[in-house]
């Protein structure tokens, strides 16, 4: 019974679907608002998404809890956020935007700076502590969870005892300005990558480099 049915839809033709969810990325830059902070190491998040959206011929434009933009990669949508909370409750936007556009955890990359990695090193990883960033320690508590992305861009650790925030809050010196564009650029590759081929690939490709 039912034979005739099985030829005219075989078995081999009903897959489905990927769920949109899974094509939609949102791709977060910690930093702080305001002219004070721009060339700030700690706003490194921020110039990532800046340099990745001149690439991608797409503009900012102001939006709850921050600086939103949207372009499409290879099939993909992929929404850049800029917080405007400021560092230490970077994590009430990312919970907002992952909510309203429904957003699945593996799909979220945070960027952030990392004191623990020389200048200009780029690493991609899967879950982890905050260590010590407030960025990520308000994010891990408002998703409850330490199982999202994070790419760290090295920011270096070349200061005194007690001179952490001074360091961080600080402004590129002249070296690292000569070499920032290059590390841009190939932060803005890593972000395509991580959306297009996954993070096992990206971090096989970029990690160390």
């Amino acid at each position: 019974m039912f034979h005739w049915l099985r030829n005219l839809f075989p078995t081999k033709t009903l897959i489905l679907k990927e769920p949109d969810a899974m094509k939609k990325f949102l791709i977060v830059g910690l930093g702080n608002i305001g002219p004070d902070y721009v060339n700030t190491r700690h706003n490194i998040g921020f110039k990532i998404l800046d340099a990745l959206a001149t690439q991608e011929a797409i503009v900012f434009g102001d939006a709850k809890l921050g600086a939103v933009a949207t372009f499409k990669f290879k099939g993909r949508s992929v929404l850049c956020l800029k917080p405007s909370t400021f560092m230490n409750l970077s994590g009430k936007a990312v919970r907002y935007w992952m909510e309203k556009e429904g957003i699945p955890h593996q799909n979220l990359l945070i960027i952030t700076d990392d004191i623990n990695l020389s200048f200009g090193t780029l690493r991609l990883k899967g879950k982890g502590s905050d260590g010590g960033h407030n960025g990520l320690k308000s994010i891990q508590q408002l998703l409850q969870t330490t199982q999202y992305h994070r790419f760290r861009f090295g920011v270096g650790a070349d200061f005194g005892k007690g001179r952490q925030v001074d360091y961080v809050l600080g402004e590129w010196n002249k070296e690292e300005q000569n070499l920032l564009k290059e590390r841009l650029e190939k932060s803005a590759d890593l972000i395509r990558s991580f959306v297009f081929a996954g993070p096992k690939n990206t971090m096989n490709q970029f990690n160390g480099t």
